[in-house]
């Protein structure tokens, strides 16, 4: 077992715990390093079963030689990198489709499973995927993690406690990241050595499990393309020129990126009252150490920091919500735009200041009065201290209420 003195409890194990009562395969999926394996342990032992480690070749070449054989068992069975032996989906597929009991298998995987190519068939309705991340403020911190559901409840009228924090701070913890190592890693420098080390093995193998790629070291120059402009609109075009590859490949890269959970694009948001709007998906790290270490600038790797702290908590969250952005013809532009299943808009801005003026909330008034009731509230996420009411449904909050309120 993998937990340890420095185990910090996961939003995500009460997901699965949920899941394990009325769901037959539970699929923990997320990026390398992320501490699946110690999660899907810890559900292991308590409420018993086994454990089959496809990171250990002799397991690994079991599987693929019977893999009839090597699912067949009783109560509970954890998978660790199950995409390793695509072959276990279908007998998994078959074992689950005769015997219908919850809690059968816990897979887990360095990449969005039902993404990959190589995998013969999804299980729909008979799965729950629950993605787990790096670490959220709020799991370092043991704070409530709770901005999402709050801003939906409570709208305009959500306040914060005095932040303590300044833009050095909230830069000093975009650059740490979340992932469990980097945390361990006091100093900076030992830091970088991580994320170099994690780059290079995620090229090596992860986008190797994935795709045919000829041309390697494409990927890491990819990265640093992103990186360059995390947070801004997505120009296919622009990165094809800069990799010397057409757009269509272009394009597959990311995706190739995506798949292995080291980025995440934010879709355009738009509705009928808003038929300006551009349609260009922007993309962030799902860490923000990761940018950081390939050079993002201040203003976007606190932007970046933000949608990773708001996407995490969307994972968890009572609200089923989505995220997106939004930018128009007329420069308008959103940061975050969540919309509930009922419709209903939240629409935040991040700011690096540490001071808040009114022009600050330009774009998300334009969003306020072309949807009316459906608005219902905006934010400005700040480097200062003060929670402060700008009025008609405007707020600053500190960037550190995501992870306080």
């Amino acid at each position: 077992m993998r937990e340890g003195i420095d185990y910090r409890p996961r939003r995500a194990a009460e997901r699965v715990n949920d899941a394990m009562s009325d769901t037959r395969v539970i699929v923990l999926n997320g990026a390398r390093q992320v501490g699946k394996s110690t999660l899907a342990e810890k559900v292991l032992r308590e409420h018993g079963g086994v454990a089959r480690l496809l990171d250990e070749c002799t397991t690994r070449a079991a599987a693929a030689a019977d893999p009839s054989a090597f699912v067949r068992h009783d109560g509970l069975m954890l998978i660790d990198e199950v995409q390793r032996v695509p072959d276990l989906w279908l007998e998994i597929k078959h074992v689950v489709d005769h015997d219908q009991r919850p809690g059968q298998f816990l897979l887990t995987g360095s990449a969005r499973l039902l993404a990959l190519r190589s995998l013969p068939d999804a299980l729909p309705g008979r799965s729950e995927t629950v993605e787990l991340w790096p670490f959220s403020q709020g799991e370092i911190e043991g704070t409530p993690d709770g901005f999402v559901d709050a801003a939906f409840a409570e709208g305009a009228g959500l306040r914060a406690g005095t932040g303590e924090l300044r833009k050095k701070d909230y830069l000093a913890r975009a650059c740490r990241g979340g992932y469990p190592e980097a945390l361990r890693r006091e100093s900076p420098r030992r830091r970088a050595r991580f994320f170099n080390d994690y780059l290079a093995d995620l090229i090596a193998r992860d986008v190797k499990q994935v795709a045919d790629i000829e041309r390697a070291g494409d990927m890491r120059k990819l990265m640093s393309l992103l990186a360059a402009q995390t947070t801004g609109l997505l120009s296919f075009n622009r990165l094809s020129n800069d990799l010397e590859v057409t757009a269509p490949t272009a394009r597959r890269y990311v995706e190739i990126l995506e798949t292995i959970y080291l980025v995440r694009t934010v879709p355009a948001w738009s509705a009928n009252a808003t038929t300006r709007a551009l349609a260009t998906p922007k993309v962030f790290f799902v860490d923000s150490g990761i940018a950081a270490h390939l050079g993002a600038g201040e203003g976007p790797l606190l932007e970046n920091f933000v949608l990773g702290e708001l996407a995490r908590q969307l994972t968890w969250s009572e609200t089923f919500a989505s995220l997106h952005h939004y930018r128009d013809r007329d420069q308008y532009e959103v940061d975050a735009v969540l919309e509930d299943n009922t419709g209903r808009v939240i629409g935040i801005e991040v700011k690096a200041a540490e001071s808040v003026r009114a022009d600050d909330f330009r774009g998300l008034r334009l969003l306020q009065r072309r949807l009316g009731d459906r608005f219902l509230a905006g934010f400005v996420l700040y480097s200062g201290e003060h929670s402060e009411s700008f009025g008609d449904g405007m707020t600053c909050l500190p960037i550190s209420a995501l992870w306080t309120c």
